[in-house]
């Protein structure tokens, strides 16, 4: 099986290429649509091809699939929307500490999200090995149902570029048909791929809490939704996730706007162990830092501009189809990211730690103050 190059990898090229910004480049490439429709493919299973913010796309093709057309934007907003979490981690094995951002909804995974606002039905079939499980998925897939699996991202072969301490990262992927014996997968990237039953077995393996579940998804028997109050919960949640608490712990000082709150911190805290100064002020941890904004606030768990853009289509489409008042909330959404934008011109541009650090620190706690506003916004709107 041919290999595709990662996204990352692909954005700077074309950026070292045409001297685009890492947005746009990053725009381009995903613009690509796929060049043929695989035999095995399910009828009813909508063109796959690259996406605005993956788990969405993935989500409203499996809903699409089962009778329900939904643009991306819509499911974004039906799966909880914008979000944000903050962490560094440090082990022994990295010299420097990693870092990690979240822009969307979580933790709780999409297609739960969406299905409960939705009032959808959705299974999930578990087993105790790959070979149980690949025989239950040949069988869900013989139903005529496409089906969502999770995987540890670094097993897929055309996927590469993925550390050893990536390589178990949970990856959500849809199955969509078989071609002979390999089975195909749809994971957003540039057209539907193909697996061996060898190779889908080692990457689910990966996943070692997942169990080897198998999600179906289904529409309500008439096959009507209560699309306002769907519209209402979704977003009473993002607006609960940002504010808190998300999980109940002590690292929910981690997630959303005091999350935000903690990153512009850190960011220029030139005094403490945990400031960006001491963590990632040279050398190696310096480039992941700058690479990790770039590439977490476009692309991994995210979608390009912090995912506000995206969202922002979304409380366009939800005003438009109900009595909630969100087109405030939209034209916040779009304004912050542009903000979020900046934030990764920045950093894909760094090369003096100190330069950076000031800038970013700028923008984090313009977009804290920004973003406060957006979630008052959202919640006049759904409180009404």
């Amino acid at each position: 099986m041919t290999k595709q190059r990662s996204l990352k990898r692909l954005v700077r090229e074309r950026m070292e290429r045409t001297g685009e910004s890492y947005t746009t480049a990053h725009r381009l490439i995903t613009s690509k649509r796929p060049e043929n429709r695989p035999s095995g493919l399910h009828q009813s299973y909508p063109e796959a091809g690259y996406s605005t913010h993956r788990e969405s796309a993935l989500v409203r093709r499996l809903l699409a699939s089962a009778g329900l057309d939904l643009s991306e934007a819509m499911v974004c907003g039906l799966g909880g929307g914008i979000g944000f979490m903050y962490a560094v981690f440090q082990y022994k094995a990295v010299p420097h500490p990693l870092l990690t951002f979240v822009a969307q909804h979580h933790p709780r995974p999409w297609i739960e999200e969406v299905a409960d606002n939705l009032d959808a039905s959705l299974s999930s079939v578990t087993s105790s090995s790959a070979k149980v499980a690949l025989d239950k998925l040949g069988a869900a897939l013989d139903t005529g149902d496409a089906v969502q699996i999770t995987v540890g991202k670094g097993g897929l072969p055309w996927i590469d570029g993925v550390s050893d301490l990536e390589s178990a990262e949970p990856y959500t992927v849809n199955i969509v048909g078989m071609e002979g014996s390999d089975f195909l997968v749809d994971d957003c990237s540039e057209s539907v791929q193909r697996a061996t039953a060898d190779a889908l077995a080692q990457a689910w393996s990966l996943h070692k809490k997942g169990r080897f579940a198998i999600q179906t998804l289904r529409l309500p028997a008439d096959g009507r939704v209560d699309l306002i109050k769907a519209l209402r919960s979704a977003v009473g949640t993002t607006v609960a996730h940002m504010t808190g608490p998300v999980l109940g712990n002590a690292f929910d000082v981690n997630f959303g706007l005091s999350g935000l709150d903690k990153w512009a911190t850190e960011v220029t805290d030139d005094r403490s162990k945990k400031g960006w100064p001491a963590r990632f002020g040279n050398g190696a941890g310096f480039e992941h830092a700058m690479g990790r904004v770039a590439e977490c606030f476009t692309y991994s768990y995210s979608a390009p501009g912090a995912t506000r853009p995206i969202y922002a289509e979304f409380l366009q489409e939800a005003a438009g189809a109900s009595p909630l008042a969100l087109e405030p909330a939209a034209q916040l959404a779009a304004q912050n990211g542009q903000l979020w934008e900046e934030v990764v011109e920045v950093a894909a541009a760094a090369t003096d730690p100190t330069t950076a650090f000031t800038r970013i620190g700028q923008l984090a706690r313009t977009l804290h103050a920004e973003e406060t506003k957006l979630v008052e916004a959202l919640d006049v709107a759904v409180s009404a």
